[in-house]
């Protein structure tokens, strides 16, 4: 796949963190590149940098050497304002924890992203609807997550990530923690949405219940793909 086809493109990825006196190299010249409406999967054992490639395809950090592209922009250069822009804009998220407000509803939720987004009212309305609608939610619109099962809260953790049609979605163990009836749910849902809306899917897992239906499955090793 050539760097233009891409929803996202990465190019000799290094990234090295400081463990007390010593550096950790998390990733090692990793290039990876994902098409609209591919789901790709990362495996490896924990420390193998899953989480760190998640971070740099979301934009929630940067290299300290390569290159990345995200729907065409080259990415290096830009400042941290531009960089948060681009990542409220184009990139959903969903974590492992759901990462979930707790003192807000399933709606408000979902909400959130069109909020940071200045999206307005009726429009929000409209989008929230139908994304609640689509996960099969929208009896539980009011419920505060607390009051949700791990499967609901993870089906509105979705319908946050989508709410923004992201071009591209980064998802940390979705079906972790889950059972089999409500992982294969979260699954189908997912991949799903992906093809309805042409989103490139990036997703770290150890679950083979994900990671077998996906597209292609990577293996990253003492951070590098194998």
């Amino acid at each position: 796949m050539s760097m233009a086809q891409a929803t996202v493109s990465l190019g000799g990825l290094r990234k090295s963190y400081r463990v007390g006196e010593s550096s950790v190299e998390a990733l090692k010249g990793v290039s990876l590149a994902v098409a609209a409406g591919e789901m790709v999967a990362l495996t490896g054992p924990s420390g193998s940098g899953k989480s760190t490639l998640l971070n740099l395809c979301g934009l929630i950090d940067t290299p300290d050497a390569g290159s990345r592209e995200l729907c065409g922009k080259v990415l290096d250069g830009l400042d941290e304002i531009r960089l948060t822009q681009l990542r409220r804009e184009k990139v959903g998220f969903i974590f492992q924890g759901f990462n979930l407000v707790p003192v807000m509803t399933a709606y408000d939720n979902v909400e959130y992203p069109l909020l940071l987004l200045g999206v307005a009212l009726e429009e929000r309305r409209r989008r929230v609807a139908e994304a609640l609608h689509r996960v099969g939610l929208d009896a539980l619109a009011r419920r505060l997550p607390d009051a949700l099962s791990g499967g609901q809260r993870q089906r509105v953790a979705i319908a946050r990530a989508l709410i923004k049609a992201p071009a591209l979605v980064i998802a940390d163990e979705p079906t972790a923690n889950l059972d089999s009836a409500t992982a294969r749910q979260i699954v189908d849902l997912l991949h799903e949405l992906a093809r309805e809306r042409s989103a490139s899917v990036v997703v770290a897992t150890h679950d083979e219940r994900m990671s077998s239906h996906c597209d292609r499955v990577l293996h990253l090793i003492d951070g590098e793909l194998q």
